[in-house]
């Protein structure tokens, strides 16, 4: 059997690509599967995708990316199973899915994680929002041989258009990455209340800001801000700590308390519950909006804390910083919570079904 993978991003350079299928690529080599993966955006062009200008460079990294794609086509006949990971290319109609359902007459696995048929345009994209085609969510999946989705709420779409559909949860590798017995690291002097994310997301955090200026008036805390741009609010408690993925774990395990405010709506109920899973699977306990996956992911009152008014957010918070017993406990259900339905491990048969 061969694989050819397709997704976005170069190799190795999405949490979304990185927690989705690629820490399970070396199962396959296990099975004595062969793949290949191809990335639509090179190394050179995702540096400055989400930087200001830039325009030429980008226009040519995404015609380079087209290239790419249709010489693929043309080993096509070598595959067996085409496992597409959200989409094979980010602007114009799903061609290149197309013809590989129906002229090559491959069998597609798509797999996406977030509400991707809707609009969800940002500055750092709007260069090509005006020629998204956000209707080929629903083509690749009619097109599609069976269709892996990331939660509930998203299989649920996707059944409206194909009955072939797995939920294939977004999971950590509590052995080898997400494992706190890995690395030593030197906690900050003050207890931590911490949010990992992209600049695309910081805006969730916009509700959270005056909570965090009401705390600081009581208890000496660290707000951590894990990203890959500073945030534009002021905060006394404030640290910024630009997101590497050389440093990633240590610098997650900075955080005592972790956070994963949302707004309750469609785009934000297809996300996967990612920062929930890294803080639990580091032993931290987190507070969520009760949106969506979060419910599943989160058990209130025992890994962590549903919050949904600012009332709820104080009381949470106010209660882990007081309490670090609480905290502690809270951490080890959370660990045991990540390795029981949420690691790698748990997940590597249903991954490997998806092939059959």
């Amino acid at each position: 059997m061969k694989i050819l993978f397709l997704f976005p991003y170069p190799l190795g350079s999405a949490p979304s690509q990185r927690f989705r299928f690629e820490q399970y690529l070396h199962f396959l080599k296990e099975k004595n599967i062969t793949y290949q993966t191809q990335g639509f955006l090179d190394e050179k062009t995702w540096q400055i995708l989400y930087k200001k200008g830039h325009i030429s460079q980008k226009l040519f990294g995404i015609l380079r990316g087209f290239l790419r794609r249709f010489f693929i086509l043309l080993r096509m006949y070598q595959y067996d199973f085409i496992f597409i990971h959200r989409e094979a290319s980010p602007i114009l109609y799903p061609f290149f899915e197309l013809i590989i359902a129906k002229i090559f007459k491959k069998k597609i696995i798509f797999d996406f994680d977030d509400a991707i048929w809707l609009p969800n345009t940002s500055q750092e994209n709007r260069l090509v929002a005006g020629i998204k085609f956000h209707q080929k969510t629903n083509l690749i999946c009619k097109w599609a041989y069976k269709i892996s989705a990331g939660n509930d709420y998203l299989c649920e779409y996707a059944k409206k258009f194909n009955q072939n559909v797995i939920l294939n949860p977004t999971t950590i590798d509590t052995e080898n990455l997400h494992n706190p017995a890995l690395f030593q690291v030197k906690k900050l002097e003050k207890i931590v209340i911490g949010w990992t994310g992209t600049h695309s997301t910081i805006v969730y955090l916009n509700g959270i800001v005056p909570i965090l200026q009401n705390l600081e008036q009581k208890f000496d805390f660290y707000f951590l801000v894990i990203s890959n741009q500073q945030p534009s609010f002021q905060l006394k408690s404030l640290r910024y700590v630009a997101w590497q993925k050389e440093t990633e774990i240590p610098d997650l395990m900075q955080i005592d308390i972790g956070i994963m405010p949302l707004t309750d709506d469609a785009w934000a109920k297809g996300k996967c519950g990612f920062k929930a899973l890294q803080y639990m699977a580091l032993g931290i306990p987190a507070l969520v909006s009760p949106v969506g996956v979060n419910q599943k992911i989160v058990d209130n009152g025992i890994n962590g804390f549903w919050c949904s008014t600012a009332e709820e957010w104080l009381n949470a918070l106010t209660l882990l910083l007081e309490n670090s017993e609480l905290r502690q406990n809270m951490g080890k259900e959370a660990r045991k919570k990540i390795e029981r339905h949420y690691s790698v491990l748990a997940n590597k048969e249903n991954f490997l079904q998806l092939f059959s």
